[in-house]
């Protein structure tokens, strides 16, 4: 009867860790799309995108952030908007400050318009209020993020001269400290959201340990570790599989593969052998291996992979997961297997 129960047990807490297991996707630009009029197919019936996802196992929806956008849609009425609709059909929500008016990664972190000029000081208080204020705008809409971001891909730092590493750590961590203040000052009376980390050293043990050693000296309060992973920029996925081993050995933390994305016609590979074919089945065989890595991560703490930007307007792109009629790619089916019963 022990031996019975302790099965029991232990099955349940695999049915557990199943259902908290994190099947993402960025799809920030998917309302633009489809306000623009692009209509999305399963086997050529029109389907809405979120829709799409959630019939295939994804949990989860990540949307970026602009401060004051003027080229790109992603302002906080239209994330709000798109958050409501994926709340909707059951999606959890991460939620991604860039803290720029615009694109913010390894190669750039511009400010916002309305900080520039502003002393450090002045510009740290301005990042506190406005993670506040939004963060407040979203839980009054009925959409508190679960999990938060506080900056995109900050290896190099952010708010660019001010904060950009590796000469001003000192100012980073300010500006981290202040967005993690502002979430919680926003959260009202509910739980605060997870806090995230997000570096782009997906397949780079030693940078990444450089990055989270420098920055565990502040005392910086958070909860996982978000890589980028995209195997032309950042390695094989060997290299992945030992920087996750190296950094959950290191830091105890949670680690989730943020961004990820592999074409479905010949792109990154023109001149030498890739991976995976860039095909249809290849982009299938990439994705199917990385949340493979990511599940094997010890300790159960690889808890969730998103791909980025799968439903864009205009042809949708060849890292997308649609093909130029907007019919959905096998891609899709990934997670049919462990969500499916």
């Amino acid at each position: 009867m022990k031996l019975i129960f302790t099965l029991l047990l232990s099955a349940a807490a695999a049915a557990v860790s199943a259902a908290d297991y994190i099947v993402g996707a960025d799809l920030s630009f998917l309302k633009q799309a489809e306000d623009r009029g692009t209509v999305f197919k399963e086997d050529n019936q029109s389907k809405p995108g979120l829709q799409i996802f959630k019939d295939h196992g994804y949990n989860w929806i990540r949307l970026r952030v602009f401060h004051t956008p003027t080229q790109l849609p992603n302002s906080l009425e239209y994330t709000i908007a798109e958050a409501q609709a994926a709340k909707k059909l059951g999606f959890k929500f991460l939620l991604d400050y860039h803290y720029s008016d615009t694109w913010a990664d390894p190669g750039k972190q511009f400010l916002p318009k309305a900080w520039e000029g502003k002393p450090h000081a002045e510009m740290v208080q301005a990042l506190f209020e406005y993670t506040r204020d939004t963060t407040a705008a979203f839980r009054d809409a009925g959409v508190l993020p679960d999990m938060v971001q506080i900056g995109n891909e900050i290896t190099n730092g952010m708010l660019w001269p001010d904060a950009r590493l590796p000469a001003n750590w000192d100012n980073f961590a300010d500006f981290i400290k202040a967005g993690i203040a502002g979430v919680e000052a926003g959260k009202g009376n509910l739980p605060r959201p997870r806090i995230m980390i997000h570096i782009d050293k997906g397949g780079d043990k030693v940078a990444t340990r450089d990055f989270f050693d420098k920055l565990n000296t502040y005392k910086v309060n958070y909860d996982v570790i978000g890589q980028s992973y995209y195997p032309w920029w950042h390695g094989s996925l060997n290299d992945l599989r030992e920087e996750l081993l190296a950094t959950i050995k290191a830091y105890g933390k949670d680690v989730i593969v943020v961004e990820a994305a592999y074409n479905w016609t010949p792109g990154n590979y023109r001149n030498k052998p890739g991976p995976f074919p860039e095909t249809p089945e290849g982009q299938k065989a990439f994705w199917e291996e990385v949340n493979r890595t990511v599940q094997a991560a010890p300790d159960g703490k690889g808890i969730g992979v998103f791909w980025w930007e799968p439903a864009v307007a205009g042809g949708t792109g060849a890292r997308g997961f649609f093909d130029l009629e907007h019919n959905v790619l096998p891609v899709i089916t990934v997670f049919d297997k462990y969500t499916r019963r």
